[in-house]
């Protein structure tokens, strides 16, 4: 692969996973719910695991390496494949994200919480993962690894950011097994927390 083609693969993948972060921010800060609603629960305890998981994007981008260059000096087709790689992880990571919040509707927060009449949500991405929205956010995280960090930096923010989701997911759980019960540990015996079939 040429230096200037090369470049410029490199420079698309960039603006890509770029796009994807203005909607991602869109999507989770900008989005105003229609409809107040109540809140009835909220567990604080997740709170801890929303820094563990913002601190595994600050590793990512923190140390970045050289601009528009593959993650690894290899083979052409290596390098295809990475950025064929980054650019699906990073469309369908925010796809999955805005269907989730979607489903949820009025339900959706930031933050563990329950409200007045909630429902479990089980349709949409949440008949393939529990928690669909941390999916993407790890797809996210991924790609924006790929498109501008280094290897060890990737590792380090993965491993962050499922330790924070860990505790962010018990977090959720625990009030979703108190006021659903059976109903909740049916769904969670069928349906994987984060990657279907497999976590």
């Amino acid at each position: 692969m040429n230096f200037r083609f090369g470049y410029l693969l490199f420079l698309i993948v960039f603006i890509t996973v770029m796009a994807c972060w203005f909607a991602f921010v869109a999507i989770l800060v900008l989005r105003k719910q229609r409809v107040k609603t109540a809140e009835a629960k909220r567990d604080r305890a997740s709170d801890y695991g929303l820094v563990l998981q913002i601190l595994s994007y600050a590793v990512i981008w923190f140390v970045r390496r050289e601009p528009f260059t593959p993650i690894t000096r290899s083979s052409d087709a290596l390098n295809w494949i990475f950025a064929a790689v980054t650019i699906i992880l990073a469309v369908g990571s925010i796809w999955i994200i805005m269907a989730a919040i979607n489903t949820l509707g009025k339900e959706w927060s930031v933050r563990a919480r329950l409200i007045e009449d909630h429902k479990l949500a089980t349709t949409g991405p949440y008949r393939f993962a529990r928690h669909p929205i941390y999916t993407g956010m790890l797809g996210m995280l991924f790609a924006t690894g790929l498109a501008i960090s280094r290897w060890p930096a990737l590792v380090i923010a993965i491993v962050v950011f499922l330790i924070g989701t860990m505790i962010r997911i018990k977090s959720e759980e625990r009030l979703l097994r108190a006021a659903f019960g059976a109903e909740f540990d049916n769904y969670s015996r069928r349906v994987s927390a984060i990657i279907p079939g497999i976590f």
